[in-house]
């Protein structure tokens, strides 16, 4: 080391090239010499420069010829060659590694660290005198295959460092992802989604079935897949929910859904449909009876016209979002084809659908039965008019954003109740104890009731409504959000509002025995003593399968155990924002959803426990 920097000299990086002739004892003076001397024996000889220029030229012609077009047979033997001298290449790199690395561990052991840097040392000047890669632009010979090919920047190395031709590169960089490619998903991960599906209600214990195998695995291979055949309605409905569900459902895969013979078309997902795409729905299904497009943002009226003309035996529609569709067109479909229609559910119109249209439909649909209008943002009072005027309806589901005054829903009430099955009236802010008083004195036929998302009706309202009612028992009860939101007063006041403990006992004693669904949800004036006198386990609701009692703060551990008694056909309860609820233990193929402090016992005892078992655990812990 003192001798190289000795003479206090300043020297500069050196090539590698530099560096190997002057390890070699190799000087430019000396390369110049000997090519002269060359040069000289070569004149002497009788060797001219046109010689050499000739060899030059035959090269070149050579060199032209093999890159001239090859026949099929030959094409195919050189990429036969070209396949077994890749193979023979990975197979050769994969044993030297091998014997790399039994090498290496050997010497670890035999010398230790001494000869582990004598090794680094070692490639560490292999690295320094490797070959250059030549510069993008430049012409190089492929490893693998010898073709002759333009270097760029992209060019990948060989196995054995040589640069490789497009071609080769592809095939090289094919099998190296399949190599890195993980065999299987963690079993931590598979675990995880079973038990979140559990905790949603979509997924039971046990394997699952060949007819959900054969639908997942169909929804997988969907690219593969030319037609569905003669599938069951069903299936294909299943089928459809899931590539609505996973975003699948596209101008390519919709001719799945679609056979001459069929006379339903349900598609829950038609974001990605176009005018064209509506056009090939009814051309090739013309006898459809029943027609599902949700998210049809790209339906027009051209769609709609083609619709008219072609589909004559249309009975059931229900749209999402069609909001290209304009009131002219509207109210030109219900003239023309309103006397056939049986069923209309429309959603999220915000351009469209005003109260004339409306009125149109009320007027030449005289067989409209059912009736579904939510978040139609242009329609008012003089619409909830009209539709008190259609004489078949049993089925009617509103939700409006404009306010409707209570007299007008009285009204309504008043005209149809006699013959409705099902009533739905979401966030009608306005509506009071009158509103209440009509429906129990005019509607004797409901099976379903929702009054949801209201501020005026009083507790006294809704007990006076359950109490002597002559309608039979219901079987779904959605009454959610109903109660005072006065942030200054969280308490509410001193007359409740809403549903509270007395209208949720009257409730439940008129319909508990066949109640199915039932959502209480922010309902939170009921007390704790009230779930425990309706759930206390010597009452029994055979029925019931869906509870929502969410961000009813006086829930805790004994109502839920309660719950889990009287209910012996539960299936799925939300209890959201319910923070004394804690240490549950759940009874088999029951998902408890929104009970964070729960999730260990869930997962514990998720399946395979009875209620009586549970209670008894609950009782154990301190419930």
């Amino acid at each position: 080391m003192t001798g190289r920097r000795s003479g206090n000299r300043i020297r500069g990086p050196q090539s590698a090239l530099t560096d190997f002739l002057a390890a070699n004892n190799i000087s430019a003076a000396q390369i110049r010499d000997d090519y002269e001397r060359r040069r000289r024996d070569a004149e002497v000889n009788g060797e001219g420069p046109s010689n050499a220029a000739a060899e030059v030229g035959a090269a070149e012609e050579e060199e032209v010829a093999s890159e001239q077009p090859e026949s099929e047979a030959n094409k195919k033997k050189r990429k036969r060659e070209e396949r077994k001298a890749i193979d023979e290449i990975k197979n050769k790199k994969q044993a030297e590694k091998k014997g790399k690395g039994k090498a290496k561990k050997k010497q670890k052991k035999k010398h230790g660290s001494d000869d582990d840097d004598s090794e680094y040392e070692n490639e560490l000047g292999n690295e320094m005198y490797k070959k250059a890669r030549p510069a993008p632009g430049q012409f190089e010979h492929c490893e693998i295959c010898s073709k002759r090919f333009t270097v760029t920047p992209y060019s990948k190395t060989g196995p054995e460092g040589g640069l490789l031709c497009t071609l080769c590169g592809k095939e090289l960089a094919k099998d190296e992802k399949a190599a890195k490619k993980p065999a299987n998903k963690p079993a931590g991960r598979k675990r995880r989604k079973l038990e979140s599906d559990r905790l949603d209600g979509f997924a039971v214990g046990g394997a699952k079935s060949l007819q959900q195998i054969c639908i997942e695995t169909v929804a997988k291979y969907h690219d593969d897949i030319e037609e569905l055949g003669d599938m069951p309605a069903p299936i294909v409905e299943r089928l459809s929910e899931i590539f609505s569900k996973k975003r699948m459902l596209k101008p390519k895969t919709l001719p799945l859904f679609l056979r001459p013979d069929l006379e339903e078309v349900i598609l829950h997902d038609a974001a990605y449909l176009e005018v064209e795409d509506y056009k090939q729905i009814f051309a090739v299904v013309p006898n459809v009876r029943t027609l599902v497009l949700g998210n049809a943002c790209q339906m027009k009226d051209e769609a709609m016209a083609y619709m008219l003309d072609k589909c004559h035996n249309l009975q059931h529609l229900q749209m999402y979002a069609p909001n290209l569709v304009t009131n002219a067109m509207w109210q030109r479909y219900f003239e023309a084809a309103g006397g056939k229609l049986q069923t209309v559910k429309l959603k999220w119109l915000d351009a469209a659908f005003e109260d004339d249209t409306v009125q149109t439909m009320a007027t030449h649909c005289p067989d409209l039965r059912r009736l579904k209008l939510k978040l139609c943002r242009r329609i008012g009072e003089q619409a909830v008019n009209a539709i008190a005027t259609m004489p078949r309806l049993e089925h009617l589901s509103l939700q409006i954003g404009r306010d409707i005054s209570a007299e007008i829903i009285v009204n309504l009430v008043k005209q149809r109740g006699d013959n409705l099955r099902t009533l739905s009236l979401e966030k009608f802010l306005d509506a009071d104890d009158t509103v209440l008083e009509t429906i129990h004195d005019h509607c004797h036929r409901l099976s379903k009731l929702r009054f949801s998302e209201n501020d005026t009706a009083s507790n006294a309202g809704y007990t006076k409504l359950f109490t002597e009612w002559k309608n039979p028992p219901l079987s779904f009860v959605d009454v959610n959000g109903t109660r005072d939101v006065d942030n200054n007063n969280p308490d509410g006041p001193e007359e409740a509002i809403g549903v509270s403990s007395s209208a949720f006992k009257a409730l439940m004693k008129h319909s508990g025995s066949n109640l199915k669904h039932l959502d209480i949800s922010s309902c939170r004036h009921i007390e704790l003593s009230a779930f425990i006198d309706v759930f206390n386990g010597a009452e029994s609701y055979p029925m019931l399968e869906h509870i929502n009692l969410s961000f009813c703060s006086r829930v805790d551990t004994t109502v839920v155990a309660g719950i889990f008694k009287s209910c012996p056909s539960l299936k799925k309860l939300v209890a959201f924002g319910c923070f004394d609820v804690a240490d549950v233990v759940v009874p088999r193929n029951i998902a408890l959803i929104g009970v964070p402090r729960a999730q260990d016992a869930i997962e514990q005892f998720g399946v395979g426990i009875d209620v009586d078992e549970a209670l008894g655990r609950m009782i154990e812990v301190g419930a």
